[in-house]
């Protein structure tokens, strides 16, 4: 297990920030997973105690039309000759990112033509370098640790509509750990339930239309203080039940540098994996009764190669 930097001891990025490149090695395209050794996958392993199982994918279809404009709705054919004893199907129009998913370190990058650790825009259209096959290669699986925003929120008398624009800075992930009483180690993924989901599966088809022109969603702060306290928990990826783990919509303005779009840091600076619109809701109310918020995560991303996303296929057991 690689000793990491803090944030503070990284060097300094080019267009603001610290980078991560080389942390892991110059040819590195798994990033922060690489925490995800041996030990820590036996250690999360013993964290199964009553053998619960939640599956965090949505439905494949749950966000339609998908939030994020140009992106379609998958279309499902069943294939069957009458009389036969044999079913077979396909999916159209099937978008990686439309609903659950991991965003691979090939998503985006910190610059045009500089992704994690130094990949290129070649290198990622050819699938050499950050697609979502060097994942399924290994799995995702660890220790995860849920950080129950809306519930810590409304326990200090501040809770939200998640369907606004609502920024969690660190004092809310503070807040959120403390109630879960758990310390963070290395490798572990975050499991941020804002409950976007849920109020999303809540809303007419009408309030559904119109989200793709006036999204607004609760995320993490677009901020260096959110930046480096992530980093500085060293885990392995964050997922979370929103749009896109940070507050929506993000500020590209060039004054917000990569802040404004936290992704450029999360993912180009420090090869972070993001999950975005997990079903964490059965999860949060389980942890809720229970007072447990650790528990063994198991994703098996799809070994699509030179892939930019994918559905997470990731449970959780307790």
């Amino acid at each position: 297990m690689i000793e990491l930097p803090s944030y503070d001891e990284l060097p300094e990025a080019p267009d603001g920030g610290r980078s991560g490149w080389g942390v892991f090695g110059p040819e590195d395209s798994v990033g922060l997973c690489n925490l995800q050794g041996p030990d820590q996958v036996r250690t999360a392993a013993a964290l199964v105690r009553r053998g619960a199982v939640f599956p965090l994918d949505a439905r494949l279809d749950a966000f339609s039309p998908p939030l994020a404009a140009g992106r379609g709705s998958p279309r499902h054919t069943v294939l069957h000759r009458p009389g036969t004893a044999g079913f077979d199907d396909l999916l159209d129009n099937f978008y990686l990112q439309a609903s659950s998913q991991w965003d691979s370190l090939a998503h985006v990058g910190y610059a045009p033509d500089a992704f994690y650790n130094g990949a290129t825009e070649d290198d990622i259209l050819a699938g050499r370098r950050n697609t979502i096959d060097h994942w399924a290669r290994r799995g995702i699986v660890g220790r995860a640790v849920l950080l129950d925003l809306v519930r810590a929120r409304a326990d200090a008398g501040r809770s939200y509509d998640p369907g606004e624009s609502v920024a969690f800075g660190v004092e809310d992930l503070e807040l959120a750990r403390a109630r879960a009483d758990v310390e963070l180690r290395p490798g572990d993924v975050l499991l941020l339930h804002t409950g976007f989901a849920r109020w999303y599966q809540e809303q007419s088809t009408d309030t559904k239309l119109s989200m793709p022109r006036h999204l607004t969603a609760p995320g993490v702060d677009r901020t260096e203080d959110v930046a480096r306290y992530l980093w500085d928990t060293h885990a392995s990826g964050i997922a979370a039940d929103n749009f896109a783990v940070e507050v929506w919509p993000p500020d590209r303005s060039p004054d917000a540098g990569p802040f404004g779009f936290l992704h450029r840091m999360l993912i180009g600076q420090f090869g972070m994996a993001l999950g975005e619109l997990w079903w964490l809701k059965d999860l949060a109310d389980d942890c809720a009764t229970d007072g447990i918020y650790e528990m063994f995560l198991v994703s098996a991303p799809l070994h699509h190669v030179g892939g930019i996303g994918s559905p997470p296929n990731a449970v959780a057991i307790k």
